[in-house]
């Protein structure tokens, strides 16, 4: 998503009296989500270290967060920050993306799933939470749920299902 901000967010509260912090934060989200980390991280920092951190939007959080436990290996804030941002903006499936891969930062694959899942809520078209829900290879359901994986017959069961399907497929959108 090319220019990143959102108009609701750059017009909203403390921002839109601030053009120079709406200038860093879609420079330092747009650095972000291409990749180029170090860059968005002096533009995300800065706002960090002028601002005080009211009314600055969800992705602020989210990609600070990430940047940091990628960037600088500080994963116990820098899931702090992707939390929070879920906290702030529920709704915005980039959110869960950054928290999924700080989670995976962790070593934290259970609440990678889970953080893929949630987005996948609100979103289950997105191309970058199905993507990353391929990536984490989630597993589907057993074959007979009410007993354990490791059950013989579902182990069994699922192989077969497995040769007549092949791996279970993502959830798709309605």
């Amino acid at each position: 998503m090319p220019s990143s901000v959102r108009r609701s967010w750059l017009t909203a509260g403390k921002l839109s009296g601030n053009p120079a912090v709406v200038a860093a934060l879609t420079r330092g989200i747009d650095a972000c989500r291409l990749g180029n980390w170090n860059e968005g991280l002096g533009h995300l920092g800065w706002i960090a270290e002028r601002e005080s951190t009211t009314g600055l939007p969800g992705l602020f959080y989210s990609y600070l967060g990430y940047g940091i436990a990628l960037q600088q290996h500080r994963v116990d804030e820098g899931l702090k920050l992707c939390q929070h941002a879920i906290k702030l903006e529920f709704y915005e499936v980039e959110n869960y993306i950054n928290l999924a891969r700080t989670c995976l930062l962790a070593q934290d694959r259970k609440g990678a799933v889970q953080a893929v899942r949630s987005g996948l809520k609100v979103d289950r078209a997105h191309e970058g939470l199905l993507a990353l829900y391929k990536e984490l290879g989630m597993r589907g359901r057993p074959v007979l749920p009410f007993l354990s994986r490791s059950n013989l017959l579902n182990q069994i069961l699922g192989r077969i299902r497995h040769a007549f399907r092949g791996a279970p497929a993502p959830p798709q959108a309605k």
